[in-house]
C-alpha cells in the first residue's frame, strides 16, 4: 500500500481524498493557498503546507511547488483530484521524474486523451463510434466555413484541448462563424493555454451518458455502469444520476464494452470515465476524462465501491478485487454552486454565515465548506455535492427534494433553489432528459415569486431554530406543528 499521499487540490475533492486515505490507514498531506489557510481540508490532513497566493496560477497550478512539498514531506504518491492539474501530462511526468507515484494514468495517456482530435483518431482506430466531424485542428476561419458548409449547420465548434464546455460554441449559420471562432479560441486559450479548435456535427437534444471504468496495471479493465449527466447549463453539469432512466441491459452492455475497448486502446490505468452522446439508437464517443469525475459518488452509491480507494489500490499495484459489479437502487447528485441561477448564473461571493446540511436515510453531503468559510472568485464555484440513494428513481427524486428543502446556506447565493425546482419538474420526474433540458424549460430559470421566497425563508428559519419543538398543537385530529401552519398559510395566500 502507499505510504503517504500528497493531495494536490483543495475544497471538497481534497476532503474526499483525505477521508479515503485515512480509511486505508494512509497519512495524507494537504496544500493550501493564502485564501485557503482556514479551509476544512487543511485541518483534516495529517500535515499541511502553504504553496502561494490565492490565484491558482501562483499556487495550485505550480507544479514545482507541489513536487517540492511532496519531496519535503516524504510522500511517495500524489493524488491530483479533479480540475487544476488532474489532467496535466507535465504534472504526471514531473511526479514520475521525482520518483513519486502519480495516482492516475501515465503522462502519455493523459496527452493522448487530452487532445480531443488525437483522441478521436485513436477511438476511430479502436472501432469506437465518434460524432461525425473532423479529426484535425482547424487552420483558419476559411477552412471552418468550408467544412461547415460540407457538414451542414448547425455545427459545434470545440477546443482541441481541455473539456468541461470551455471553448465550445454552437454555430447555426455562416453569419455566426467569425464571432464564434474568436470567442471560442479566446476562451480555450485562457482555460487550457491552447487556442486550437475543431468541428463536429451538432446533435440536437442528445442525452449525455458516461461510463465509469477501472483499470489496473495488470491488464484488467471493468466498467461500473453508467451515469446520466444530461441536465446541464452551457455544457456544465448540474445534476447527475445512476443508473440512467434511458438504459436497457443491452445498451448498457454495448456501451460498457465500448468504454472498456476505449480504455484499453489508451493503455489506461486507474479510475476514468468515457463519455458518450446518445441520439436515438446510436451513441458516439465524446471524450475520455482521465481522472476522477465530480459525479463519481452516484456510482459509489449504486455499486458500493469506493472509487477513491480503488484509485489508491491500483496506484499501489494491487489487482482489481472484483470481476463483476452489481447496480442496486438509484442515486442522484446535485452540484451546489455559488452562482445565481436567476441572474444568468452570475458567480456569487461572501461568507457562509449559516450552514445546515441535510441528513437522514440515504443522504450524503460531500463538502469543502463549513460555517464561516469565505467564498471568493479565485476558484471554481462548486461548494458541495448533495447525493441521495433510494431503491427506485421515483424514491430517489423524492428524497432529493426532501434533502434540498432541508439544506440551508446563508450568506452566499447558491443554485439550490433551481435544483429544488428541477427535481420535482414533471419531465425530470418522468426521466425525459436531454442536454437542452433547461433551454426547453425556461420557467425554471425565472426569478422566485415573493411567496416562494417567503416560504423558503420561513422553512429555513424553522429548521435553523427548531421552533417547532414544544409547539405542537392539537385540534382533535392530527397534531399540527408551527411549520405546518406556516406552509398552509403561505399556500393559501
Amino acid at each position: 500500500m502507499l505510504k503517504k499521499v500528497l493531495v494536490a487540490n483543495r475544497s471538497e475533492i481534497a476532503v474526499r481524498v483525505i477521508r479515503a486515505c485515512h480509511e486505508l490507514g494512509i497519512p495524507a498531506v494537504a496544500v493550501y493557498s493564502e485564501a485557503d489557510r482556514g479551509a476544512p481540508h487543511v485541518f483534516m490532513a495529517d500535515e499541511a503546507y502553504p504553496i502561494g497566493p490565492a490565484p491558482s496560477a501562483e499556487s495550485y497550478l505550480r507544479i514545482d511547488r507541489l513536487i517540492d512539498v511532496a519531496v519535503t514531506s516524504g510522500c511517495d504518491s500524489i493524488h491530483p483530484g479533479y480540475g487544476f492539474l488532474a489532467e496535466n501530462a507535465d504534472f504526471a511526468a514531473a511526479a514520475e521524474a521525482a520518483g513519486i507515484t502519480f495516482i492516475g494514468p501515465t503522462a502519455d495517456t493523459i496527452t493522448l486523451m487530452g487532445d480531443k482530435t488525437r483522441a478521436r483518431h485513436a477511438m476511430e482506430a479502436a472501432g469506437v463510434p465518434v460524432v461525425p466531424g473532423i479529426t484535425e485542428p482547424l487552420s483558419d476561419i476559411d477552412e471552418l466555413k468550408a467544412i461547415a458548409r460540407r457538414i451542414g449547420y448547425p455545427v459545434l465548434l470545440k477546443a482541441a484541448a481541455g473539456g468541461g464546455g470551455k471553448g465550445m460554441r454552437r454555430v447555426d449559420s455562416e453569419n455566426e462563424i467569425e464571432a464564434a471562432w474568436t470567442s471560442a479560441a479566446r476562451e480555450a486559450q485562457a482555460a487550457f493555454g491552447d487556442h486550437r479548435l475543431y468541428l463536429e456535427t451538432y446533435l440536437d437534444r442528445p442525452r449525455h451518458i458516461e461510463i465509469q471504468v477501472l483499470a489496473d496495471i495488470h491488464g484488467s479493465v471493468i466498467h461500473l455502469g453508467e451515469r446520466e449527466c444530461s441536465i446541464q447549463r452551457r455544457h456544465q453539469k448540474l445534476i447527475e444520476e445512476s443508473p440512467s432512466p434511458l438504459m436497457t441491459p443491452e445498451l448498457r452492455e454495448r456501451m460498457g464494452q465500448t468504454a472498456i475497448n476505449a480504455a484499453r486502446s489508451a493503455a489506461y490505468r486507474g479510475a476514468g470515465t468515457v463519455e458518450f452522446l446518445v441520439a436515438g439508437a446510436d451513441f458516439f464517443f465524446l471524450e475520455m476524462n482521465t481522472r476522477l469525475q465530480v459525479e463519481h459518488p452516484v456510482t459509489e452509491m449504486v455499486t458500493g465501491i469506493d472509487l477513491v480507494q480503488a484509485q489508491l489500490r491500483i496506484a499501489a499495484g494491487e489487482p482489481l478485487a472484483f470481476e463483476s459489479v452489481r447496480i442496486e437502487g438509484h442515486s442522484i447528485e446535485c452540484r451546489i454552486t455559488a452562482e445565481d441561477p436567476f441572474n444568468d448564473f452570475l458567480p456569487a461571493v461572501g461568507i457562509i454565515e449559516e450552514l445546515r446540511a441535510p441528513s437522514g436515510p440515504g443522504v450524503r453531503w460531500d463538502a469543502g465548506i463549513v460555517r464561516g468559510s469565505e467564498v471568493g472568485l479565485y476558484y471554481d464555484s462548486l461548494l458541495a455535492k448533495l447525493i441521495v440513494h433510494a431503491p427506485t428513481r421515483a424514491a430517489a427524486s423524492a428524497r432529493m427534494a426532501r434533502a434540498l428543502n432541508e439544506l440551508v446556506i446563508d450568506g452566499v447565493v447558491t443554485n439550490a433553489p433551481l435544483q429544488r425546482r428541477i427535481v420535482v419538474e414533471p419531465d425530470f420526474v418522468a426521466g425525459k432528459l436531454h442536454t437542452r433540458y433547461l433551454e426547453e424549460h425556461p420557467a425554471l430559470l425565472e426569478p422566485a415569486e415573493p411567496h416562494e421566497a417567503l416560504q423558503a425563508a420561513a422553512i429555513a428559519s424553522a429548521l435553523l431554530e427548531h421552533r417547532w419543538r414544544g409547539q405542537v398543537k392539537h385540534d382533535g385530529k392530527a397534531p399540527v406543528t408551527e411549520i405546518d401552519a406556516w406552509r398552509r398559510a403561505l399556500r393559501e395566500g
